[in-house]
């Protein structure tokens, strides 16, 4: 499996500043707009920036169904539930202790799971949501809360699999 290229940020210097920083990223890039705002009418300078981001989950392995999750404000997560059949029904995964309190968790909650794949199907899809220590679930699509920029995306993770034939 192909992992992304990972990017590590280093820390020089911290300011305090009583505005946000000034720079581009903050004042024009990490917002949030509704739905209905486009190239045309948008206005970075009356959004606030994002600073804390919501629950996410990922599958990172169809195979052996692992994958992460987290969630921004150092919320923990305590839940992660999979679907073999699309979100229809749920089955909660084993969490792996990641050595932080549920109140100042800043790093990826590791989870796997075991779950029975739909009787007779040929294709499946696999879907996961997470749920962090202040009961924020991801939501189910991305229908409500997909914006210009595609910040703060965080609907359920879908993998379509195909289910190998039964062996005799």
């Amino acid at each position: 499996m192909a992992f992304p290229q990972l990017h590590v940020k280093w820390l020089k210097k911290i300011y305090f500043s009583p505005e946000e920083s000034t720079s581009h990223w903050q004042r024009r890039d990490y917002k949030g707009f509704n739905s209905s705002t486009d190239w045309h009418n948008v206005d970075f300078d009356k959004s606030v920036s994002i600073s804390q981001l919501p629950v996410i989950s990922a599958i990172c392995d169809p195979v052996t169904l692992k994958g992460y999750a987290w969630s921004g404000g150092g919320r923990g997560i305590i839940r992660v539930d999979v679907s073999a059949d699309g979100g229809e029904t749920w089955h909660e995964a084993t969490l792996k202790p990641n050595g932080q309190t549920p109140y100042h968790s800043y790093a990826w909650t590791l989870w796997e799971a075991d779950i029975p794949l739909p009787e007779g199907a040929t294709q499946t899809q696999l879907v996961v949501k997470a749920v962090d220590v202040s009961y924020n679930v991801q939501p189910d699509s991305v229908a409500g809360i997909w914006n210009l920029r595609g910040c703060l995306s965080n609907a359920w993770h879908r993998v379509n699999v195909t289910v190998p034939p039964a062996s005799d």
